[in-house]
């Protein structure tokens, strides 16, 4: 392996040229957020130094100035993800929102007493919550397709509980276990039942991109802070039809047609879901990164996160063999660049904090994801994360960190 493109594209990342603790940063949580590079900061800058003013409503130069930047940014969404209109680009603050939107906007109106949502076992809160918030208003009712022993989704178990199911929400990417999901199939399977099918591509995007044609999902989203994007910016994408007949999910300013006394009537997706002023720098800057990362090319961030992945497991396994647990699929082809993991019976937020001394960053905790948790049986692991600015140091960097704090405990 070599660190090419770790090498290529670090200094582009002015965070990543800070120490920390006394040491070199290595950035290894960026599956809870990315970071940014120069041509992000540099677009926002420019946003806000020349052209900043509220939206669609503008009858001035920099208020047209601005609407532009904003509907730029949704055609570039689009057609990063193979949209066919624009309109199908719903803008919100995080993917969280997003998959709130529907579950509320679309579970609302369609859900009834005995509906059943089915949820994979790995799927982050943003989308079981709003599930079950759902559920409760309208009498649906939550099930779970099981993992293998390997973290993968069982699709024996999905087939038989998506046939006859009302909405099948599905991560296209664990944020644990690091699972790459069939998620074409399971699409496949949710279009056959008649089901809505909802991908949340928080993890698949940055990494990997997004096809929404090739996948054949009814709804996705994924969030601007994870592909190298600025935070307060999410993406829903949905199919047309569906949007135009779901009702809004805010009301408010700019999302309406219409107001008179008797009522409201909403304006045309995708503004009929975004209700107020609305994210304008952070869309500016989720061209910007998008630009980015497809300058890069997504084969290339794929190709070098899996050489990362086969060193991270090599050392590991040299280092700490029976002490260490790896969660999620061994078979790179099917993994993304997390390992989650435990250590002996060290804590992972104890882990967390040593690995912190040494400059290196970590996630610890259950990640958002209380069910997988306890269907592996732990409370909490530790998650190391790469992207595509990371590199061999970083690995080596945290087997340092975690042998430091296997002699601290004694272990």
């Amino acid at each position: 392996m070599n660190d090419d493109l770790g090498a290529r594209v670090r200094g582009d990342f002015p965070i990543l040229a800070r120490r920390v603790n006394g040491h070199d940063l290595h950035y290894l949580d960026s599956g809870a957020s990315s970071q940014r590079p120069a041509p992000v900061i540099d677009a926002m800058d420019d946003y806000y130094r020349r052209h900043h003013a509220n939206i669609h409503r503008g009858a001035h130069t920099l208020g047209d100035e601005a609407t532009q930047m904003y509907e730029d940014a949704r055609a570039r969404v689009a057609s990063f993800l193979h949209a066919r209109d624009p309109a199908e680009v719903v803008f919100t603050k995080n993917v969280t929102e997003a998959l709130n939107l529907v579950a509320k906007a679309w579970g609302g109106a369609n859900l009834g007493p005995g509906d059943r949502i089915v949820c994979s076992t790995m799927e982050h809160h943003a989308n079981i919550v709003p599930w079950f918030q759902v559920a409760a208003q309208t009498g649906a009712h939550v099930e779970w397709i099981p993992l293998t022993d390997d973290g993968l989704l069982d699709m024996d178990a999905a087939a038989r509980l998506i046939d006859g199911a009302a909405v099948v929400a599905c991560t296209a990417t664990s944020n644990v276990l690091g699972t790459i999901t069939p998620i074409a199939e399971v699409c496949r399977l949710a279009a056959e039942a008649g089901a809505l099918s909802v991908v949340d591509a928080a993890q698949l995007v940055p990494h990997m991109g997004a096809d929404v044609e090739a996948i054949g999902c009814d709804v996705l989203g994924f969030t601007g802070h994870k592909v190298c994007g600025p935070t307060g910016i999410g993406v829903l994408w949905g199919r047309r039809e569906l949007l135009d007949a779901m009702p809004p999910f805010l009301g408010g300013g700019e999302m309406i047609a219409d107001v008179t006394f008797d009522g409201f009537t909403p304006a045309p997706v995708p503004l009929k879901f975004e209700a107020g002023t609305m994210p304008i720098a952070e869309a500016v800057g989720l061209h910007a990164a998008i630009d980015y990362v497809d300058a890069i090319g997504f084969d290339a961030i794929r190709a070098h996160e899996v050489e990362l992945l086969r060193y991270a497991f090599d050392r590991l396994d040299a280092s700490f063999g029976d002490k260490i647990t790896v969660h999620g699929p061994r078979d790179l082809g099917v993994r993304s660049g997390i390992v989650s993991f435990t250590l002996g019976d060290v804590h992972p937020h104890d882990l967390a904090t040593i690995l912190d001394q040494h400059g290196v960053a970590i996630r610890a905790g259950h990640h958002c994801a209380k069910p997988l948790m306890s269907h592996l049986g732990v409370m909490a692991t530790a998650r190391a994360s790469f992207y595509l600015y990371s590199n061999r140091a970083d690995v080596d960097a945290l087997v340092d960190g975690l042998e430091h704090a296997l002699a601290l405990f004694e272990i």
